[in-house]
């Protein structure tokens, strides 16, 4: 179990640890100069025999450290509330009692310090002022307990109850990646950098590799303590400390607020969705795009709230919001952050993460709410995974999901309403009535197309993506498409997409014009006309021949120079026939069998190149087999 103090300046925080573990928590020079606590003290004891280690974490009361107090309360199982009884309640007790509750800590104990120095009539107003205080939260029935630290009056009975609540601790889940953030860093002579930490998640051993800090730095774990003592292994919920190697890793590059992940996890944002909470203690609302620092873990990091649900937020009120960071986080879903305002002197509210990569657009789109809605109902990614499919469009990513839940994807189950998609660039995850849907707009979009273009065969993929105005990327419409092709809801010609109905019929002008230029493209044979040579106006009939070149009736071989379907077999069955006599075939030799000039046949073979019928070897040509025009020439 990690125990972490909290209450106002001089309440006697460090003198009840001292009390209870019988070790000293202020240890650097200038907390002993000016008596009071200024960074984070850590203790470890037994608080009976047989009952295993139990960690302190001591933190500043004064307010000018509650940034240190916030780096402290992060990971701890109980929150050990100290409130002098001749000061009685005052303003760090209220905010340190505010950040508690916003951070989720599961259990709280009261000790009421110093009784020795008052009356018990005022110990009794003292109680009466923390109940008051409590009762509008979670602490509502946390144990308040009398005590003084210097006569050791009612300590044993504070130890008594810490030994209740440490068997009542619940094992934190093993599950996911391991995660911790750094509150300090230091060398030890002989072996190198340790840095120290409440584990968050997962597990970690000797010998593991993980990623350090906003650069992603790779460091190996040489070596570990847990709960201070040493150990192969340690897990969520226990005080580490590791030590740790890595290429060029120097003491200055490690501060406190930095992170140690599983390689798989890190994922760096300066985006993410979070439900905010407004303290009731606010005199005035919390307005949109406020600045403010947020600490996240260890971490103090200056940025803005965006507001998703309207201009302002009430005191006492919660909304969704936006965190636009100055600089990078590693967070996952669950995470809680503390909120204050610009100069740091007040908590402003709180709130959890719901989204770590929040978008960048649409934040606020009703679609956009109702996933954070479902992201904020439960932590169980197979519930919610149905209702954020439901209201996309372009599908999940798996491997943000799994950063997002810090849950690998071997241990989903996925609900029959969810489809994963492999594409070219990896799998995606889609709701089956939005995938179908997909489709059916694809189809309403192609028939509108054969509407607009009724001379056209139909666009390629990507001009069918533009004219359909997905938001898809490429790489998973180009997976649709080819699922409604194996399907035969659309067809290619070529590279054309179309309704597989769809036919292209020349309009009655067109038929009239080409009824006049055939007779000299059958006369012309192997070496047809120039466009300018036809005898029409060559835009009119460049309009024609390129329209029977997308109906396949014509091959556009360069520039204004067009072949006939038929010729074009004929010239691919003579290559072939040429690839008989030998495989190689020469510029010369395909120009003799043709009988026309040097540069006409080195352009039908380039042509032929594209095709794909033929592959390039310096001068000569190989004929590729794989090829449907070297098997299909009739």
């Amino acid at each position: 179990m990690i125990v972490g103090t909290a209450g106002h300046i001089d309440h006697g925080k460090t003198a009840l640890l001292q009390a209870l573990t019988g070790q000293a928590g202020d240890r650097r020079r200038e907390e002993r100069e000016r008596g009071m606590t200024i960074d984070l003290g850590y203790l470890y004891a037994e608080l009976a025999p047989g009952a295993g280690l139990t960690g302190f974490i001591d933190v500043p009361g004064h307010e000018r450290f509650t940034h240190n107090m916030l780096a402290g309360a992060q990971g701890i199982d109980l929150v050990l509330l100290v409130v002098a009884a001749d000061d009685g309640v005052m303003p760090q007790t209220r905010e340190h009692l505010a950040i508690v509750e916003l951070l989720g800590i599961p259990r709280a104990l009261v000790a009421i310090s110093k009784c020795d120095r008052v009356e018990p009539s005022r110990v009794q107003q003292v109680r009466e002022q923390i109940s008051a205080l409590l009762a509008p939260g979670p602490y509502a029935d946390a144990p308040l307990m009398g005590l003084s630290s210097l006569t050791g009056e009612g300590v044993e009975a504070l130890r008594e109850s810490l030994l209740v609540a440490q068997c009542e601790v619940r094992q934190r889940s093993l599950d996911g990646g391991f995660r911790l953030w750094i509150d300090r860093a230091f060398s030890v002579a002989g072996a190198g950098i340790v840095v120290t930490g409440t584990a968050l998640s997962g597990q970690v051993a000797v010998g593991d590799t993980l990623q350090l800090g906003p650069l992603g730095k790779t460091v190996r774990v040489r070596g570990l303590h847990a709960q201070n003592q040493t150990a192969e292994t340690a897990m969520a919920g226990q005080r580490v400390a590791l030590n740790i190697s890595g290429e060029r890793l120097a003491l200055e590059q490690i501060h406190r607020g930095q992170w140690l992940t599983s390689e798989w996890l890190y994922a760096p944002t300066q985006r993410l969705d979070i439900d905010l909470q407004l303290l009731s203690s606010e005199s005035r609302a919390f307005e949109h795009f406020q600045p403010v620092h947020v600490h996240i873990g260890t971490q103090d990091v200056i940025g803005r709230v965006a507001l998703l649900e309207g201009a302002s937020v009430a005191p006492g009120e919660h909304m969704f919001a936006q965190l636009l960071l100055n600089g990078p986080v590693q967070v996952v879903k669950g995470d809680p952050l503390i909120l204050r305002d610009q100069s740091a002197q007040r908590t402003l509210g709180g709130g959890r993460v719901l989204d770590p990569f929040a978008p960048t657009r649409q934040r606020r789109s009703p679609e956009r709410l109702a996933q954070l809605q479902a992201l904020s109902s439960t932590f169980d990614i197979e519930t919610i995974l149905p209702a954020l499919l439901a209201n996309s469009d372009t599908g999940l990513d798996p491997q943000r999901l799994e950063r997002q839940f810090n849950r690998p994807r071997v241990s989903w189950t996925l609900p029959d309403s969810v489809r994963l998609i492999e594409t070219r660039t990896g799998p995606v995850l889609f709701d089956s009535v939005r995938w179908q849907a997909l489709k059916d707009g694809v189809l309403e979009h192609l028939a509108r197309f054969h509407e607009q273009e009724p001379d056209q065969m139909g666009p390629d993929r990507d001009r069918l993506r533009r004219f359909s105005g997905t938001v898809l990327e490429r790489a998973t419409f180009l997976c649709l498409l080819d699922e409604m092709l194996g399907a035969g809801l659309i067809a290619a010609s070529g590279p054309w997409l179309h309704r597989p109905a769809h036919q292209v019929r020349l309009s009655e002008e067109d038929e009239a014009l080409w009824q006049r230029l055939q007779p000299q493209f059958d006369a012309a044979g192997f070496n047809p006309p120039w466009v300018r040579d036809l005898g029409h106006d060559q835009t009119t009939v460049r309009a024609l021949l390129r329209k029977m070149a997308r109906l396949g009736l014509l091959h556009q071989v360069v520039r204004d120079l067009f072949y006939t379907d038929t010729v074009i077999r004929q010239l691919a069955a003579m290559l072939l026939q040429l690839a008989e006599d030998d495989p190689v075939i020469q510029v010369t030799t395909f120009r003799d069998a043709l009988g026309v000039g040097r540069k006409r046949s080195i352009q039908i073979l380039e042509y032929f190149d594209r095709l794909g019928l033929t592959r390039r070897m310096g001068d000569r040509r190989q004929i590729r087999t794989d090829n449907a025009l070297a098997r299909r020439t009739d």
